[in-house]
């Protein structure tokens, strides 16, 4: 079973106030911008993943952590979550249609930054 919130489009011509406090829009940027949220929408962007492959491939990130910032992202719209009944349950999370529109500029961002950093160097080799 899928979980996620379903979110509308606001109406034409109507826009949010981001640079007030209390602005619903501004509460989903720190969300998507958090220290882990950008990870998770990167790591999802090609793939759905479960639970442990997510954790392995953001390195640095606890299990913790990772389930606050999933929860968080299930709530927003952005990521769904499916639950099958097995024992144990196995969790996979995909980014619903809105996470992909969201995270595309993410990734187009991520990927310029990494075309442009100078070659990694190595560390020198002991031995």
């Amino acid at each position: 079973m899928k979980e996620g919130a379903q979110l509308t489009q606001a109406e034409p011509g109507h826009r949010y106030e981001v640079f007030h406090t209390d602005c619903p829009a501004r509460d989903m940027v720190d969300h998507v911008t958090s220290r882990w949220g950008i990870w998770v929408l990167i790591s999802l962007r090609s793939n759905d993943l479960r639970f442990y492959e997510l954790r392995d491939s953001i390195q640095g990130i606890s299990e913790k952590m990772l389930a606050q910032t999933l929860r968080t992202l299930v709530q927003d719209g952005l990521v769904w979550r499916e639950v099958e009944p097995t024992t144990p349950p196995q969790v996979t999370y995909g980014l619903t249609e809105f996470g992909q529109d969201v995270g595309k500029p993410l990734t187009d961002l991520f990927d310029l930054i990494t075309q442009r950093l100078p070659p990694a160097e190595r560390p020198p080799r002991s031995g």
